[in-house]
């Protein structure tokens, strides 16, 4: 996991953590207060995933520019860079599906 976390880009696996420590923070509040806005934590989650997809976006450009300073690059490492850049919008949706989650369980309690 923590292997994972540093592919990903320290800065954006960094705000994801953030993220998604700011969703459990809005469900712990939702629950404590009996709020049953969960408004907050799908928008968290929701900026979570836009989040990875910046971060995969940056990852593709910066290896697209060393691709084309490199020139030729065997299939192998292009497919290893983009399973690298997809690391951080896996995290964001998967911290969108646990605010979605939470904000059910919220919703739906008694």
């Amino acid at each position: 996991m923590i292997e994972l976390f540093q592919m990903g880009g320290m800065l954006f696996m960094s705000i994801l953590t953030i993220q998604l420590a700011a969703v459990v923070f809005f469900a712990t509040k939702c629950f404590l207060s009996k709020d049953q806005s969960v408004g907050q934590i799908k928008n968290v989650g929701l900026l979570a995933v836009i989040t990875g997809i910046l971060g995969q976006l940056i990852g593709m450009f910066s290896a697209f520019e060393a691709i084309q300073q490199m020139g030729a690059v065997s299939p192998a490492m292009l497919a290893g860079g983009l399973k690298v850049s997809m690391i951080t919008t896996m995290y964001g949706v998967i911290i969108y599906i646990v605010a979605i989650l939470l904000a059910i369980i919220i919703k739906n309690r008694k």
